[in-house]
């Protein structure tokens, strides 16, 4: 495993971070990990030298069951070797009007809750996992840098918004010197760039470090998915895969624009004996602009094994070139999502 610096933050990172959102989740009534499975690809992450686990308050069935899991898993091991992060925003539980969103009360209620959970005295990052149209940005961010100051949090994350959201936050912990996000979590990978290229010019600019969930496009570029009969988003899946369980997988992930892209991703997988689904992590690596590290969410130790092989192959700047070139068609217009 490789490391590197948090964006200008001084705590370093493997160049993977694994993800939990699927520990105890149930989707159309399948769990897709329990709690073995998900210390199993928690031990293996350890073993490939991932030091870097992201969770949420909300993720799990029911909420907070992926904190938990990992909190059980975390119990075996130092709490310094590991970079902790975890997130606030979505309703938990069963709701109320103040069991949702990025008010105060919300946030002090959410950040006891979760390191309660995790078995911590810190998280080392603090997300915010949605921007709150219904709460000031200042009274969020001076809730979170208060909890900096006592020690609760280290850093502080922004996870999906609008560019000049995140813009409007980072002017406003500058002018109130206030604790400003130094790491952001957009929808990010080969064939989903232009859609958040403002948010993502922004972290160049501010030199923020980016953690693309979904870097893989939900396991589409991957490659073990093909073509159907019927047009762009139609798919033939393996069984238990995620689009033979999830409604949404070919609406939010298959595209005509995702067709091309995987089409050049499986042919540098080629020429350098390497995989769709390394190939696809390591072009998110090597973005020059801010430091990239992929969250990869694996369901079995095979796929995650698989996916740190991303951090010992390199592309040329021409394959790295052609990925990016490959969401266009040759009049330069960006493929669509039909057609």
């Amino acid at each position: 495993m490789k490391y590197t610096k948090l964006g200008s933050t001084g705590t370093t990172v493997s160049r993977l971070c694994f993800g939990t959102w699927r520990f105890g989740k149930e989707t159309s009534g399948v769990v897709e990990t329990d709690e073995d499975q998900a210390h199993e690809l928690l031990d293996a992450a350890w073993d490939q030298g991932i030091n870097f686990i992201d969770t949420a308050n909300v993720y799990g069935t029911p909420n907070g069951t992926s904190e938990e899991y990992v909190g059980d898993w975390l119990s075996d091991h130092d709490r310094e070797d590991l970079v902790i992060a975890s997130k606030v925003y979505f309703p938990f539980g069963d709701g109320g009007p103040n069991r949702e969103g990025l008010g105060r009360k919300h946030i002090r209620n959410q950040i006891d809750g979760t390191l309660d959970r995790l078995g911590t005295e810190y998280l080392d990052i603090y997300y915010i996992h949605r921007w709150d149209e219904n709460t000031p940005i200042v009274e969020t961010l001076r809730t979170l840098d208060r909890l900096v100051e006592e020690g609760k949090v280290n850093h502080l994350g922004a996870s999906t918004m609008a560019g000049w959201q995140l813009t409007k936050a980072l002017w406003k912990s500058d002018v109130e010197e206030l604790e400003r996000f130094e790491v952001t979590q957009p929808l990010f990978h080969a064939a989903y760039r232009d859609d958040v290229i403002d948010y993502l010019d922004v972290c160049a600019d501010q030199d923020l470090a980016v953690c693309p969930y979904s870097p893989l496009a939900g396991g589409f570029l991957t490659g073990k998915y093909e073509r159907g009969d019927d047009g762009p988003q139609s798919v033939v899946a393996p069984d238990d895969s995620r689009a033979s369980f999830d409604d949404r997988f070919d609406d939010f992930y298959v595209s005509a624009r995702g067709w091309h892209v995987l089409d050049e991703i499986r042919a540098i997988a080629d020429e350098l004996d390497a995989t769709p689904a390394q190939v696809a992590l390591r072009w998110l690596i090597q973005q020059d602009q801010f430091t990239t590290i992929p969250i990869v969410g694996a369901r079995t130790v095979d796929q995650l094994n698989e996916n740190t092989g991303a951090v010992d192959i390199k592309l040329s700047q021409d394959q790295h070139n052609r990925i990016s070139e490959a969401r266009y068609d040759e009049e330069g217009k960006r493929w669509g999502h039909r057609t």
